[in-house]
């Protein structure tokens, strides 16, 4: 990235970036699908719990990510081959699954708050590429300014988070199952592909393979 001046294509870029890594349509299905039994206002807790999570850990990658990678010595390479691994484990999961997730030994009678930050928080909704474009953005970034473009857009993102959650516990109880089984493994698929270019771009950054445009 590398700016030191704020252009509409930089704000555009990390905004799309953010939405990847930290917006509601990997998280909206594993939701609904966990939080099917919780009264409304355990669900509403469960949002919360979930999007202050995500806000810290992501606040703090985006403050400490350049300290991070230089004090455990990993390049943000290396960084994008981890992301794209566990985001396949994820996908194949989401893809290959029986989506009863309810049902799921590490779920099932967990206190709510607990489900909140996991797997609701992280990995689902600050997924993978999430972590891998903010440690980027934290170690890229030339200036003050960026960093407040970085802040002032992923506030902007949680707040759509928030709207999406909100909005889909109203309609919870009249969204068909069925749909939203096809919906999860559609976005399983697409997970998948954003997994395997997380990997791709790693290893053109480490110089093991190059890219055609890069």
């Amino acid at each position: 990235m590398n700016h030191t001046s704020i252009n509409l294509s930089l704000v555009v870029d990390i905004f799309l970036l953010l939405l990847i890594g930290i917006g509601p349509k990997i998280a909206l299905v594993p939701f609904l699908s966990v939080t099917a039994e919780f009264d409304s206002p355990t669900k509403a807790l469960v949002v919360r719990k979930m999007l202050i999570t995500a806000a810290v850990v992501a606040i703090l990658l985006t403050g400490l990510g350049e300290l991070l990678s230089r004090l455990l010595h990993f390049s943000i390479g290396s960084l994008s081959i981890a992301g794209g691994i566990i985001l396949v484990i994820i996908a194949v999961t989401m893809v290959l699954g029986s989506g009863d997730q309810r049902e799921s030994p590490s779920i099932k009678g967990r206190d709510p708050l607990r489900i909140a930050v996991f797997p609701l928080a992280i990995p689902y909704l600050l997924n993978p590429a999430g972590i891998v474009a903010l440690v980027t953005l934290s170690s890229e970034a030339d200036s003050l300014a960026v960093y407040g473009v970085v802040l002032g857009t992923l506030a902007v993102v949680l707040a759509l988070d928030g709207v999406v959650f909100r909005f889909a516990n109203r309609v919870s109880s009249r969204l068909d199952e069925s749909r939203m089984l096809v919906a999860d493994k559609v976005f399983g698929f697409l997970l998948a592909a954003l997994a395997v270019q997380l990997m791709l771009n790693g290893l053109d950054s480490a110089g093991v393979i190059h890219l055609s445009g890069h």
